[in-house]
């Protein structure tokens, strides 16, 4: 299963977090609702592409996204890029199997 990159934009209200530690919890949460109607589980997530707008969030960021994956952490790549859609701080896609 391929998702395309979630921002971190709340489905029900449109609203979009400050901090990069809810936006990030909000990208991961959107990135759940998919999995979760097509069957799969962030357990079955085995690599994501992680964009930040300043890659001094890392460590903030990784934080939060710990605790999505509570066995084996899914290979990752991390970009620092200049801008996202909608001044969003982060934006995250994935790739899971079954």
């Amino acid at each position: 299963l391929y998702i395309s990159g979630q921002l971190p934009i709340d489905g029900a209200t449109g609203a979009m977090p400050e901090s990069i530690e809810d936006q990030t919890r909000q990208s991961l949460t959107n990135l759940g609702h998919i999995l979760e109607e097509a069957g799969y589980s962030h357990a079955d997530i085995v690599k994501t592409t992680v964009l930040l707008t300043d890659i001094a969030d890392f460590a903030a960021m990784n934080a939060v996204y710990a605790t999505f994956f509570t066995k084996d952490m899914p290979a990752r790549i991390c970009y620092q890029v200049s801008k996202l859609p909608m001044g969003a701080k982060v934006e995250i896609d994935a790739v899971a199997v079954k």
